[in-house]
């Protein structure tokens, strides 16, 4: 969906209902379909995953009979999301999900892969990718390893233009600080549309916590990504923060996260994920579903399901797989 056209949809109201935390409670339908937009999956007997670290709980595989039994009981499609592997396993990460997403008996349904804007040969990668109408966009995640600023250099600016251009979507994958860096970006590529991942990464512990450091942090937060929303070509997943607060993961913890980012972003521009299996430093999967069910229980029945489903389908054109 190009940007002209994703904006008169929002304009339209599909999801018109206000954000009140006051609202009637509206309990959602325990079998309500989910489109979980950040599935991870990998299989290391042929996937390279640098980052992940030898003795780490998530050093095995995790394919999609493991995601059947994390989703058990729920009526779900999903959006794989890439695993950063090595640059030369890029293409074949590509083919394989887009293979996984045509496969009839499994919930992946499309897919956002790995790229690195800015290098050389991104163009013809682009190109191949645009091949393929199961793949939705391109992520490099920006935190890690890679500097405060790299998203703004010019090079890479132009990479994510580009991807407006073939109608892919980026997702900003970055450390809380640099949310800045990502209204500059959207605002120079103003035909791409921008997914900002985990909620803008921001640890729901800090709220715990009333030291200034923290509260500086958290209104820098705050701020940034209502600066983000104000850009129309953006919106926010809501996932990712489960995984920080292993034995802490409570509604009541994550509720302040969250509700920030479904205030700032309104309800037609926002879209859950499960971040499955990164999840499981927090929490099982089954938990945060629980968890944010609780969260937006007394928002309007059409709210959640914009947030579960309908914007998903809307914004990464699923209409016709789910």
């Amino acid at each position: 969906m190009r940007r002209r056209t994703f904006l008169k949809a929002t304009a339209a109201g599909l999801c018109t209902s206000a954000l009140m935390q006051n609202a009637p409670v509206h309990a959602a339908p325990k079998k309500q379909l989910i489109i979980d937009t950040h599935q991870h999956l990998w299989d290391l007997s042929w996937q390279k995953l640098p980052w992940l670290a030898d003795d780490s709980p998530l050093a095995r595989n995790f394919v999609t009979s493991d995601y059947l039994e994390a989703t058990a009981g729920e009526d779900v499609r999903a959006v794989y999301m890439e695993v950063d592997v090595t640059a030369n396993q890029k293409r074949a990460e590509a083919e394989h999900v887009v293979n996984l997403s045509r496969d009839k008996a499994k919930p992946t349904v499309a897919a956002v892969v790995g790229g690195d804007p800015g290098l050389e040969g991104f163009a013809d990668y682009v190109k191949f990718l645009s091949a393929f109408p199961e793949v939705k966009g391109v992520r490099q995640v920006l935190h890690g390893t890679r500097p405060q600023g790299k998203c703004l250099q010019p090079a890479f600016v132009k990479s994510v233009q580009l991807l407006g251009e073939r109608n892919l979507s980026f997702d900003l994958c970055m450390r809380s600080t640099d949310i800045g860096d990502g209204v500059k970006l959207a605002k120079q590529s103003p035909d791409t549309r921008f997914v900002l991942d985990h909620c803008g990464n921001m640890d729901p512990k800090a709220f715990l916590d009333s030291s200034d450091e923290n509260q500086k942090s958290i209104a820098q937060w705050k701020r940034d990504v209502a600066a983000l929303a104000n850009v129309p070509n953006t919106i926010c997943k809501i996932s990712g923060v489960i995984a920080s607060v292993p034995g802490m993961a409570t509604a009541e913890v994550l509720a302040p996260v969250v509700n920030h980012c479904l205030e700032s972003f309104g309800p037609e521009r926002v879209v859950f994920g499960g971040d499955w299996p990164v999840c499981l430093n927090g929490a099982p999967l089954a938990t945060w579903l629980s968890v944010l069910r609780e969260i937006i229980s007394n928002r309007p029945e059409k709210e959640q399901r914009c947030l579960w489903s309908e914007n998903a389908i809307r914004f990464y054109g699923l209409k016709d797989v789910v």
